[in-house]
């Protein structure tokens, strides 16, 4: 598939067919795809989860299922042959900035203009959804509860220093074709051209 044609036709699919397996093949094609995103001081601080048996799956779900409306997080409810939950590592950047070519050897966070631990882990997720269209294949990334951190880290045995910023399952689709192209804002409003443009106050209604 051409990339053009890749970045075209990737969205957000939240249905599948989970009774299709994923080929392992594929599922190694995604992870080692994101695994050549950049990162801040070439520091690789991320981990990821990959789960794609039906036991794992379903404790994944348990785990993250709010006691509260857990209808409505998709966490609690997804049904996808593949799941990859993507984790940041804050310390393996503290670390790698306090080497010598870097030089912040109190490795205070203090001085970072954005958390680039969890930026890069994001990197490595697109590169993963778009692998997954390459292939033929729906992916979403999604949140988890914050209040069911804990319980996932315990279930999975994930060490403290790792922090999920989300998953992304993957799968055949099981959704009809949408055209989102209403939905989104007009290039106008969001990209800015040597110098931000405030945008033009509505005329007064004149009665």
């Amino acid at each position: 598939m051409e990339f053009q044609d890749v970045v075209r036709r990737r969205r957000m699919v939240r249905r599948y067919d989970s009774g299709r397996p994923i080929p392992p093949e594929v599922v190694d094609r995604i992870v080692d795809n994101g695994l050549r995103a950049p990162s801040a001081g070439f520091s690789q601080g991320w981990g990821f989860l990959v789960l794609d048996q039906p036991a794992d799956l379903e404790r994944f779900r348990a785990a993250v299922r709010p006691a509260e409306n857990p209808d409505r997080w998709f966490a609690a409810n997804v049904e996808a042959p593949l799941l990859i939950v993507a984790l940041s590592n804050k310390d393996a950047y503290l670390d790698r900035y306090a080497q010598a070519d870097k030089g912040f050897t109190d490795r205070s966070d203090a001085w970072w203009p954005a958390p680039y631990w969890d930026i890069d882990t994001g990197f490595a997720s697109l590169l993963m959804l778009l692998t997954a269209v390459d292939a033929g294949l729906g992916a979403c990334f999604f949140g988890l509860p914050a209040g069911r951190v804990e319980a996932f880290r315990e279930e999975f045995g994930v060490p403290a220093h790792f922090a999920p910023i989300g998953a992304i399952s993957v799968g055949y689709s099981d959704e009809p074709p949408r055209d989102l192209r209403d939905r989104r804002r007009p290039r106008e409003e969001v990209v800015h051209r040597g110098h931000w443009q405030q945008p033009a106050e509505p005329e007064p209604v004149r009665g």
